[in-house]
Parts: structure tokens; C-alpha cells; sequence
């Protein structure tokens, strides 16, 4: 027997509306896989994307240094590839906010035009920076990078420290690397405020300081940087998510104490010194965690070897809003460039 070409035709298109239907299943299920792997790694794949960008184009490379001593201390460093070049050693020092590639993923490229670079992971920052010392001072992490700059074979160089990076240099160029330190930038960091005061400005957070500075929340991120940034970027709670667990997770109870030493002590000198190197002050004037009004007392403490320059419409992360001028006023401040952005005169 035959069947009807009337049922044939009924069975074919059945036949293709389900085909049709599975394809569209499919097709909805790649999309809904493709979305949460980006939900799940987005901040990861810039990540990775940073690191092969800067293997790859900036000719920097990831090396762990392992200090001497029973503590097993280890500091993650990017730095070239070859130093074989007359440009001068550069070492960038960063805050709490992320680790070396985050906080300076904006001055990377245009300051290893110039410089040979330098950028380690501080002691309990990123999953290479260890110790097992139950040390939590400025000194440490000073006396840290300190060694291992020498283990690295860096009798001198320059040194730029943002936030917390810069009690950290300031330490270095005082105490821990004074013979080693040539001049000095200083960004956004509280150095001339007494303990007391750092304590004051930690209070009058909403939330305990760790909290604040080491988020755990979308909301938490968000807030910090809204804190930390005049023109903070929109970001989606999935992005947000992504980062707290690429950057806040790991070592989290060693960066809280880290914070608490901090309050305490601050940069563990007192009196504060007069540092004999040449030293930049650079400030965002829109800075919601370190008022302006810091920098011009470091500026008059440290006198006629102080360069202080307020950088207009920039927060406390003024080397991502700022890149282009930061990046130009430390170019020129530590080369003398006579075809950098004019310095203006910041006194109060």
C-alpha cells in the first residue's frame, strides 16, 4: 500500500518543526553555557589576558623570589625579560585595592617605554607572595622588597608607592633602602598622618576597615569603588562577584592584619623623617579615602626636595583615572624630561 501524499507531507514537516525545536534547544543551551562562563570567568580571563599581554607585548616576565631565613618567604615580581638596555630600574609599589597587574594594568605599557619595570605582588597579596613570619609591619614588607631587589641584582633605582605601597616606599627610601632608593613618587598615601589620625579615618567608615577594604559582597566591591574612584564604572553584580574571588579570597586574614598593623603603627617611623631623595607627590583632588589636604603636609615636611602636583577630576585610584597624567609626571619628574606635562605649583 501506499501512503497518502497528504500523510507524507504531514509526517516531513513534523519531522522538521522537531528538528527545528532541537536545534533551538540546542542553540539556547550554548547561549545559556556560553553566558555563565562568562558570569564565572570573566574576571579570570582578563586576568589571563594581562599576564599574555604582558609576556607577550611588554617583554615582562612573572619571577618568585624566595628570601633567606625560616620563614619561607616569597614575593612575586614582573620584571623584563632582559635588562640589557641603559633604562633605568623603576619599581612600582601597590595599595590594598588589588595586586600588581590590576592596580598598574594602565601604566604598564607607557612607563616600560621609559623604564625597566619592576612590580612585585606584596607579601599576602596574589597566590605567589607568602610567609610564614608573624610579621605584619610596614617594616616587613619594606624589608621584603628591599631584599629582594638585591636578590634580583637592583643596587639602585627609582621607586613610585600608591596607598599602602606608599608607606611602603617611603619606609624603603627612609630606613630599609635608604642607600638604594634615587628619587621618590609618593601617590594618594597617608604617610604624613599620625596613627591617631589614620585610626580617625578608619572610624568614620560605615563598617569595620577589613570590611571595607577587603570586600566580600557585590555590594562591598561596589562601595569601595565608588570610594575609590571619581567616575566609578558600572559593573554588574556577576563581574563583581568574579573579581572578589580572584583578588579578596586568598589570604584574606593576613591582609586584615596587615590593615590592623597599619592603624596602629602606620608607617612605624616617629618622628616621620625627612627623606634626602627627591620625591613627587601626586594626589587626586576628588580623593575620598586620603584627603588633599595630606599631601600638602607631606609636601611642607619634606620642604624644598618636594614636588607636589594635584591631578583635577582624579580619586584615590588616580593611576586608572589618571593614567595619562600620572604616568606623564612620573616620566618626567624622575628623567628630567624637558618634553613632559608642565609641573604646577601645589603649595597651601
Amino acid at each position: 500500500m501506499h501512503a497518502r501524499p497528504g500523510s507524507a507531507a504531514a509526517a516531513a514537516g513534523a519531522t522538521a518543526m522537531k528538528q527545528q525545536s532541537t536545534l533551538f534547544a540546542m542553540l539556547s543551551l550554548s547561549l545559556l553555557l556560553l553566558r555563565l562562563l562568562l558570569r564565572l570567568r570573566l574576571a579570570a580571563f582578563r586576568d589571563a589576558a594581562l599576564t599574555l599581554h604582558l609576556l607577550a607585548r611588554l617583554r615582562i616576565r612573572p619571577v618568585t623570589v624566595r628570601l633567606p631565613g625560616p620563614d619561607g618567604t616569597t614575593l612575586r615580581f614582573w620584571c623584563p625579560a632582559s635588562a640589557t638596555t641603559t633604562k633605568p630600574p623603576l619599581l612600582l609599589l601597590h595599595g590594598f585595592g588589588g595586586d600588581a597587574k590590576w592596580t598598574w594594568l594602565h601604566n604598564f605599557a607607557a612607563l616600560s617605554r621609559s623604564f625597566h619595570l619592576y612590580v612585585p605582588d606584596l607579601v599576602f597579596f596574589g597566590s605567589h607572595s607568602r610567609s610564614a613570619s608573624p610579621l605584619r609591619s610596614v617594616a616587613f614588607q619594606a624589608r621584603c622588597v628591599a631584599d629582594a631587589m638585591r636578590l634580583l641584582g637592583v643596587p639602585r633605582y627609582h621607586v613610585v608607592g600608591i596607598s599602602y605601597g606608599g608607606f611602603v616606599a617611603y619606609r624603603m627610601a627612609a630606613v630599609e633602602a635608604r642607600d638604594s632608593v634615587d628619587r621618590l613618587v609618593v601617590m594618594t598615601s597617608a604617610v604624613a598622618a599620625t596613627a591617631r589620625e589614620i585610626s580617625a579615618l578608619a572610624a568614620r567608615e560605615e563598617m569595620a576597615v577589613e570590611d571595607a577594604l577587603l570586600p566580600d559582597t557585590a555590594a562591598g566591591l561596589r562601595r569601595l569603588v565608588s570610594r575609590s574612584m571619581h567616575r566609578p564604572p558600572r559593573l554588574p553584580d556577576f563581574v563583581l562577584h568574579d573579581f572578589i574571588q580572584l583578588m579578596f579570597v586568598d589570604q584574606r586574614k593576613e591582609r586584615s592584619e596587615l590593615l590592623r598593623e597599619l592603624l596602629k603603627t602606620g608607617a612605624g617611623i616617629d618622628p616621620l623623617p625627612v627623606l634626602t631623595q627627591r620625591t613627587l607627590v601626586l594626589w587626586g583632588d576628588k580623593d575620598q579615602v586620603f584627603p588633599v589636604d595630606l599631601g600638602y603636609r607631606l609636601q611642607r615636611h619634606l620642604g624644598d626636595e618636594c614636588r607636589l602636583q594635584i591631578i583635577k577630576d582624579a580619586g584615590h585610584a588616580l593611576q586608572l583615572e589618571g593614567a595619562g597624567k600620572v604616568n606623564g609626571f612620573i616620566r618626567s619628574f624622575l628623567l628630567d624630561a624637558p618634553d613632559g606635562p608642565e609641573f604646577g605649583l601645589a603649595r597651601k
